[in-house]
């Protein structure tokens, strides 16, 4: 039987299999699920300090809305301190007491002593490890890109040595050299690094002429950029590699992890096929390793990655070219009729 036990950041999975961030970690019983189909761990729903923030605000004009209509009215409403994070944080602590795989907090703050509090306040709760959430849209034509990578740094740098459990990223694609960006902030001490997020897009609806924001489920389609960046990293960096986005059976983690990834986080999947696909993914894994006579995953990983491969221009510009110099493969494929 193979053995499909992998390392992340250090920890060590029973398979390659994560359960990334998402309101699936909100109900106990869908947890349940998820670690009885057997996901190797779980990255429990993101901290989003903008959140937190914005219910704050909320909260104090529905309690202040009345305050200067009747004096007497101030009395008999006393303002009520906003929870912030103290029900999150509750509830990241009873999941990590009510499983027994490793969970992974995930955090997005808007400013730095509030990454560090926060990030501080997360490690208390027993959590194996902390996800940085580099969530973040430009706004500011004037805000230059360096300043901004600069800023993610110095945040790293910060949370780093304010814990003791692993810290990753979780990155956008949209940095002029991604590549780059990783190298530095492995020199900066981060364990792991998540590919990618998938960044919430809004869309407009023609009939209503209005903004609406639809569920940004991925496809299967969208796991080549994750692929392609797994291939490139393999052995160039020694943080871990984890990829996301667009996996949905076991031949896309297969994929990944001949890319070079050590594990890879599951979303869309589990909404679109319940928490029992990730047994029939490790299945899956399970038979084709036993086809191909691996033992181990590291019998394989990385064997499609660009360190290990004698062809130079698989993970480059030329294999672009190389398709357009073939065009005419696609109207054999697609005829127009």
């Amino acid at each position: 039987m193979a053995d499909l036990t992998t390392k992340y950041m250090g920890l060590k999975l029973k398979n390659p299999i994560i359960v990334g961030a998402s309101n699936l970690v909100k109900e106990r019983g869908v947890i349940k699920k998820i670690e009885e189909s057997g996901a190797a761990a779980i990255v429990y729903k993101t901290l989003f300090e903008e959140q937190i923030e914005l219910e704050r605000l909320q909260l104090s004009e529905e309690l202040n809305q009345y305050n200067d209509r009747h004096a007497e009215m101030i009395s008999l409403f006393p303002d009520i301190e906003h929870a912030g994070p103290t029900e999150h944080l509750m509830n990241l602590r009873r999941t990590v007491e009510n499983v027994n795989i490793p969970v992974i907090a995930s955090l997005n703050c808007t400013f730095k002593d509030t990454w560090i509090e926060y990030a501080k306040a997360i490690e208390q709760t027993g959590v194996s490890a902390i996800e940085l959430n580099f969530y973040a849209v430009p706004g500011d034509f004037k805000k230059e890109e360096k300043t901004i990578i600069n800023e993610q740094l110095d945040v790293v740098n910060t949370v780093k040595s304010n814990l003791k459990i692993p810290v990753s990223v979780k990155l956008s694609p949209f940095y002029t050299n991604v590549l780059n960006v990783i190298q530095v902030m492995y020199y900066e001490g981060v364990d792991g690094f998540v590919l990618f997020n998938r960044l919430f897009q809004p869309d407009i609806d023609i009939d209503t002429e209005k903004h609406h924001f639809p569920y940004n489920l991925s496809n299967e389609e969208d796991n080549k950029l994750p692929l392609r960046f797994a291939g490139l990293l393999y052995k160039e960096i020694r943080g871990s590699i984890c990829t996301n986005t667009g996996i949905f059976t076991g031949k896309d983690v297969i994929k990944m992890l001949l890319a070079g990834a050590d594990c890879v986080q599951v979303v869309s999947t589990i909404y679109k096929n319940g928490p029992e696909q990730i047994s029939k993914m490790i299945k899956e894994i399970e038979e084709w390793m036993d086809s191909k006579n691996y033992k181990i995953i590291d019998d394989f990983r990385g064997k499609l990655s660009k360190k290990q491969l004698k062809d130079p221009f698989v993970y480059m510009r030329a294999q672009y070219v190389d398709i357009l110099m073939k065009a005419e493969e696609i109207f054999k494929k697609y005829p127009i009729r």
